[in-house]
């Protein structure tokens, strides 16, 4: 398998590929009626994520029915903690729930145990691979660790991560001490998917967004880089692709600063600005509002058309600005695939 017939490959190498690959977050979910039909024999969604056969077939299911450039495992950015040793569950309705994580209490945590507790991931990778054709690639990811830490530090998700950025500005040291192990634990996770036969790496960075540029540098840009430095000292030379959402213009350091080789732009960033603001050579990716591929119809194909129009002569991977949304019409994904790949340049 080599990286010429894989469109994904080529253009995160810096090719401008027309049209251009496409994949989209959360592209193996709960919009699609096999993911449902699957899920509903998996009751605790940890235990469906750490079992190779399920999570392997849910992973390939978007390949089988859209045939996406790119697949991307199914796992969940919580693995994290939960390998760690933090208590880690999802209520129905309300989503992911977490034992709420004391600075004190950062001993406790196991980088070797998460490592043991996470293989499964590894093996559903494998699975993966063995089901994929040949023009397929393979994404693993992970959460970075500032999106991580707010989850475990709130107890859950948050609107504003508060009690975080709190325990960032008063506990420096004990806060970039969690930074620093949940970028080994996240280096040495990585690298177990890299060495199962992931094509790719990317770092979510959910959470990125409403930090004064200090606190930016801190527990944004400098843990995605240590993460990359480690990945790079363990021989694992995969492209990165880092998805700071909602950083706006801090994007522009985190994409010189951290070793990505492909920044994901979420649907809020000014497409004008950024066609400036980055430099020709930088791999983007995204941009597409999950709410107007729910929408569908011609305010969808203007959308598609402006922004493949937008991003025309550089290398640029067709993605959304977020996840897909659960509610979205497989068909309308169809109709996405069909005009991306019957665009002209």
């Amino acid at each position: 398998m080599t990286d010429k017939n894989q469109p994904f490959l080529r253009a995160l190498a810096g090719e401008t590929v027309s049209p251009p690959p496409i994949w989209l977050m959360r592209q193996a979910g709960r919009y699609l009626p096999e993911y449902r039909e699957v899920r509903a024999g998996q009751p605790d969604f940890i235990n469906f994520c750490l079992n190779p056969d399920a999570a392997a077939e849910v992973t390939l299911q978007p390949i089988r029915r859209y045939g996406f450039d790119a697949s991307i495992v199914f796992a969940d950015i919580l693995l994290i903690p939960y390998g760690l040793g933090q208590k880690v569950w999802f209520e129905k309705g309300e989503g992911p729930k977490l034992e709420p994580l004391a600075l004190e209490d950062i001993g406790s945590l196991s980088v070797e145990r998460a490592t043991e507790v996470l293989s499964p991931v590894s093996e559903t990778i494998r699975k993966v691979r063995a089901g994929l054709p040949d023009t397929c690639s393979l994404i693993g990811f992970a959460g970075s660790p500032w999106t991580v830490a707010t989850y475990m530090i709130e107890g859950g998700g948050s609107k504003d991560r508060f009690k975080a950025r709190t325990l960032a500005w008063s506990q420096p040291a004990a806060f970039d001490a969690l930074m620093d192990l949940l970028a080994e634990a996240s280096a040495h996770y990585l690298k177990a998917q890299a060495d199962a036969g992931a094509n790719a790496l990317k770092l979510f960075d959910s959470w990125a967004e409403g930090l004064p540029d200090p606190l930016f540098d801190r527990v944004i840009i400098r843990p995605t880089k240590l993460i990359i430095d480690r990945l790079r000292e363990m021989g694992v030379d995969l492209p990165v692709i880092g998805f700071p959402r909602g950083a706006g213009p801090q994007a522009i350091r985190y994409a010189r600063e951290t070793g990505v080789q492909c920044l994901a732009l979420d649907h809020g960033v000014d497409t004008g600005w950024a066609r400036e603001a980055f430099p020709k050579d930088l791999v983007l990716q995204g941009q597409l509002d999950p709410a107007v591929l729910r929408a569908g119809g011609a305010m969808l194909d203007s959308e598609i058309d402006r922004l493949l129009s937008a991003w025309s002569g550089r290398p640029y991977v067709f993605n959304l600005g977020h996840g897909i949304h659960l509610e979205t019409p497989p068909e309308n994904v169809t109709r996405l695939i069909e005009r991306v790949r019957n665009f002209k340049a």
